[in-house]
């Protein structure tokens, strides 16, 4: 059935009741809700849609045929422009989450459009048994302005996929190769990650996201995989030895709450990797592309600090799946013909998307708007921070991956501005989570986060009930 068969017409919140004289009556179907409720939705921007809306009715429909893996709340998004959406009762809500840092060149970019629209019409999938003109010059591309702008200077190579999830099996799976090939004996094969981290959904990335939550349910993992802490440089000899073949991190962690790695910790991370013989992975699969101001976000650790292996994806196709793997000489030419692969990884559709959006990602002028856009999410989250002192406890991040931290559960504080028409996540242990698109404009921005006060002033009024 198509979704315009759930679009409300003129007549559906009018129902017939059985009134109590026994003739029929007529009453609105929210007569039977709380008179609070009511009222409160009616001082709402966008209450969360009813079971009997267009909305309620839609997901009733769909639910029974999905998996389980979401809770979501109940308005259904059906079109988008730049950092606003709206839903299926045509609301407008203001994106501060891009599809969690997703849409970097925000929702409906014309360009995006022309080129999605362009290379559909001409070549979609071809498959890896043969050459495309767009994955090696989206290769070309990434490897160039990589080096370009003063990152990852060893970057050669490039193997592209689907996600964000791929690309680091990929370079689990490329560190284990290279491991083997430096020491014969397979003594070499520990994979090295750190609390808080999230690297992905498989089997491998999920063993090196120590998280309980995530990895109890498909206990268990993947043999071979250590543990530490986030900038404690004083572990890191006990931590990475002879027997590491490759380290995972973030140089700022997203779904783990929003926690740079410091300058310091990253130059000593690379330097035991060296000492040991390791490969260094960045994940900058949340916090690079752009998101922090610079391209990647290992910049602001310098030179000392670069990788032999850097993971991307999520922002990469701005809404179309796309993943990368960007990695030295060395590791390249460790993989031989047939040792990974991939079905639809680097098709033409995917690839050409990729080399638009990176094109402008890649920009200075753009990497500078985004520091201003940075400046401006800062100062207002700073304001919130000072004036529910207590209940928000701090600010953290660069650029356009901000958390403010809370001392409780800001779920109800993501719920209120929803209904408020305002979209945010959370993070970690009670952070709120800001990755808005890249582009989006200041005042909107200002906007959303005066939407932000009025939600947690709600909420921290509740809590002094």
């Amino acid at each position: 059935m198509s979704v315009r068969a759930f679009l409300p017409s003129a007549r559906a919140a009018i129902r017939p009741v059985a009134a109590s004289s026994g003739t029929a009556a007529y009453s609105s179907a929210a007569s039977n809700l709380d008179t609070t409720k009511i009222d409160r939705d009616a001082k709402l921007a966008c209450p969360d849609p009813s079971a009997d809306s267009a909305s309620g009715r839609l997901t009733a429909a769909h639910l029974p045929r999905m998996v389980p893996t979401y809770s979501r709340p109940t308005p259904v998004f059906t079109k988008g422009l730049n950092a606003k959406l709206w839903d299926l009762e045509n609301r407008e809500y203001i994106d501060l989450t891009a599809g969690i840092a997703v849409n970097s060149l925000g929702h409906s970019d014309p360009g995006y459009l022309r080129v999605l629209s362009a290379q559909a019409s001409e070549l979609i999938h071809c498959s890896n048994l043969y050459h495309n003109p767009w994955t090696g010059e989206l290769s070309k591309l990434l490897v160039e302005k990589t080096v370009a702008s003063g990152a990852m200077k060893g970057a050669s190579r490039v193997f592209v996929c689907n996600s964000g999830s791929e690309a680091n099996e990929a370079a689990i799976k490329f560190s284990r190769k290279l491991g083997k090939l430096r020491d014969p004996s397979g003594k070499k094969f520990e994979i090295v990650s750190f609390n808080n981290s999230f690297h992905g959904r498989t089997m491998g990335s999920l063993s090196a996201t120590p998280n309980p939550k995530y990895q109890a349910p498909f206990a268990p993992m993947v043999p071979g995989f250590k543990v530490g802490n986030l900038n404690k440089i004083d572990e890191l000899e006990s931590l990475v030895t002879e027997a590491t073949c490759g380290v995972i991190v973030e140089p700022i962690q997203g779904e783990g709450g929003i926690f740079p790695a410091s300058p310091e910790f990253l130059q000593a991370l690379r330097k035991r990797c060296t000492e040991v013989g390791a490969l260094l992975i960045y994940d900058e699969i949340q916090c690079g592309l752009g998101r922090t101001g610079d391209l990647w976000a290992h910049q602001a650790a310098g030179p000392d600090a670069h990788p032999d292996i850097l993971t991307m994806a999520k922002a990469l196709g701005n809404g179309f799946p796309i993943g990368a793997t960007m990695v030295t000489e060395e590791v390249a030419l460790g993989m031989a013909v047939g040792d990974h692969g991939t079905t639809y990884g680097g098709n033409p559709l995917a690839s050409r998307l990729g080399h638009y959006t990176f094109s402008r990602l890649s920009d200075p002028e753009f990497l500078k708007n985004v520091n201003a856009k940075g400046a401006v999410l800062r100062e207002g989250l700073e304001k919130i921070q000072k004036k529910f002192a207590g209940l928000a406890t701090g600010v953290r991040g660069r650029g356009l991956i901000q958390g403010l931290q809370m001392s409780v559960d800001p779920s109800p504080i993501v719920g209120k501005a929803r209904e408020r028409g305002l979209l945010v996540i959370t993070a970690g242990g009670n952070t709120l989570r800001f990755v808005p698109p890249l582009t989006i404009e200041d005042d909107v921005l200002v906007k959303g986060l005066a939407i932000l006060e009025e939600a947690i002033e709600e909420f921290a009024g509740e809590q002094k009930a």
